[in-house]
């Protein structure tokens, strides 16, 4: 029985990867390069071959048409297949409402349009952004899920206010890259997966509750029947805290943090 496309995969090109822009890795099952696991419940899946996306600007000011619109299994975001002036092809992050045939282009200033990429300086306050860089020349490095975009809430000398998806407010370099619009795919949050099947051809693994572990097996382990895990807070599988502890530790960019993010409702 052959699958039916979501609306949102309507968009998407049925034609191959271009070969050229492809790279294939071997699979490692969550196993690291002594061969013990160290990413749990990870391994099997379908074979992906990882597509070359440019997040920097490595074709400055050479326009660029839309060939297709294509997905990627590496990413929740579709990408779009550019032909540039020059006969050269390459993948790019697609934006929310972007077609086939339309044009775009990188460079320092330009106008103000979906898929354009420019220097956060020359976009006006208000801009929806995605693929921001944060260190000049280095590409894009944030903002790239599906759906999501930051908002240029302000300049101030040498620095642009970002609103970040998570309502944090970032100082960001002015002369830094950014693509003008709303990273494509948004209805991704939605979307189920459906079977165990495809969970297992994501290259997900059965997945055990601690709580159903032997206490030799898990800190949440032990007990007659369904037991409460019998801790204040949950813990990992190797007794360190879990779900909602901090672990940012680069505190050197906290200077660069205009406002922080909103703390969920619970």
């Amino acid at each position: 029985m052959k699958k039916k496309r979501t609306k949102s995969k309507r968009i998407l090109s049925k034609k191959k990867p271009e070969k050229k822009l492809l790279l294939s890795f071997k699979q490692k099952a969550g196993r690291s390069s002594s061969g013990r696991i160290t990413i749990r419940h990870r391994g099997s899946g379908v074979k992906r071959l990882y597509r070359i996306v440019d997040f920097g600007q490595k074709k400055i000011d050479i326009p660029a048409k839309v060939l297709a619109l294509e997905y990627d299994p590496n990413r929740t975001a579709f990408l779009m297949l550019l032909q540039y002036d020059n006969g050269d092809k390459r993948y790019r992050l697609a934006p929310y409402g972007i077609k086939k045939g339309d044009n775009v282009i990188c460079t320092e200033q330009a106008e103000v349009k979906l898929g354009n990429r420019m220097k956060l300086e020359n976009i006006p306050v208000g801009t929806d952004v995605y693929n921001v860089e944060i260190i000049p020349g280095r590409g894009g490095q944030i903002v790239r899920s599906a759906g999501v975009a930051a908002k240029v809430a302000a300049k101030e000398g040498k620095y642009c206010h970002l609103e970040m998806p998570s309502k944090e407010v970032r100082k960001v370099p002015v002369v830094c890259f950014a693509s003008v619009g709303q990273v494509s795919h948004p209805e991704k949050r939605f979307e189920k997966i459906g079977s165990a099947g495809s969970k297992r051809r994501k290259g997900w693994r059965p997945t055990n509750r601690g709580s159903a572990m032997n206490p030799r097996d898990h800190p949440h382990g032990g007990g007659e029947g369904r037991t409460p895990i019998g801790l204040t807070h949950p813990k990992t599988p190797w007794g360190k805290p879990a779900l909602g502890v901090k672990t940012r530790r680069r505190k050197s960019t906290n200077k660069y943090i205009v406002k922080r993010r909103q703390e969920r409702k619970k």
